[in-house]
């Protein structure tokens, strides 16, 4: 089985070297494994901390907010790989017109660097935050007719340089600029093994400002078919959208898992910073 893989003793490999929208307002937007997966720990491989608006204790410039930042921070290499990327993930409500989604998890890519994750432009454009640590993790739908990747890209900046870059987000529209698109991860031997570059149909990126973390997610046909020009999912699930990505729904596909993971990932870190009762 390919590293990434999901199966028996799932893990994540070596780190690959480092190189390396959106609600860029620090309002974010995201089969089956063995028992044992789930207490694989991310010390070697996930990072935790999508977080945003109330999910960290204390208003923004007090105590208890740095502490959250810090927090969120340091939680990558202690929260298991299933809290933050669950084997399955209810969607219910996601979908266009308000219908369900459930998304099943079949790759988790090696713990890394940013290295040939981002296309050079996208990379230039991250740069003022660093990388400190990738995290990906692959899905797809029931049906098997889409695929999406969730990444957490756990940056070395601090909450200036977050705000900093979430502003220049919002103010230049980059979250829609389709030469700013994430690359997928694509895993051999899974439905998702064709997901390649020419695969990205939508997409949503969001740059938190009370955690050191971008999160993403790039949607596509499972079948391995080109989307064309990919359209950002803010505008592919408007109403009245009527393109081939936005009436397949593969802008409720990344926006709509994308939001479930950072849900669960505001969850985990306001647990890890509340303090005892």
């Amino acid at each position: 089985m390919a590293p990434g893989t999901t199966g028996l003793g799932m893990g994540f490999g070596d780190p690959e070297g480092y190189d390396r929208r959106a609600r860029a307002t620090g309002r974010l937007v995201r089969p089956r494994v063995a028992a044992a997966a789930a207490c694989l720990v991310l010390g070697i491989g996930l990072i935790g901390g999508a977080v945003t608006g109330s999910w960290l204790t204390g208003e923004p410039g007090s105590p208890g907010a740095a502490s959250g930042f810090a927090a969120a921070g340091a939680m990558w290499h202690s929260v298991p790989v299933d809290q933050l990327f669950p084997p399955t993930v209810d969607g219910r409500g996601a979908g266009p017109g308000g219908a369900d989604r459930t998304w099943t998890r079949v790759a988790v890519a090696p713990d890394s660097g940013c290295a040939g994750a981002f296309d050079p432009l996208l990379r230039k454009v991250l740069a003022p935050v660093g990388c400190a640590r990738l995290l990906r993790a692959t899905y797809t739908d029931a049906t098997q007719s889409y695929v999406t990747t969730v990444g957490l890209l756990f940056t070395k900046a601090d909450a200036s340089a977050m705000t900093s870059l979430a502003t220049r987000y919002e103010n230049e529209g980059l979250a829609r600029r389709t030469d700013l698109v994430p690359r997928p991860y694509a895993a051999k031997g899974t439905v998702a093994a064709a997901f390649g570059d020419e695969q990205r149909a939508a997409w949503t990126v969001s740059v938190l400002t009370e955690a050191p973390v971008v999160v993403y997610a790039v949607s596509g046909w499972a079948d391995g078919r080109a989307a064309g020009t990919p359209q950002a999912a803010a505008d592919a699930t408007k109403s009245g959208a009527t393109t081939p990505v936005a009436q397949a729904g593969l802008g409720n596909e990344a926006q709509g898992l994308a939001d479930r993971i950072e849900r669960g990932l505001r969850q985990t870190v306001k647990s890890a910073t509340e303090e005892p009762s």
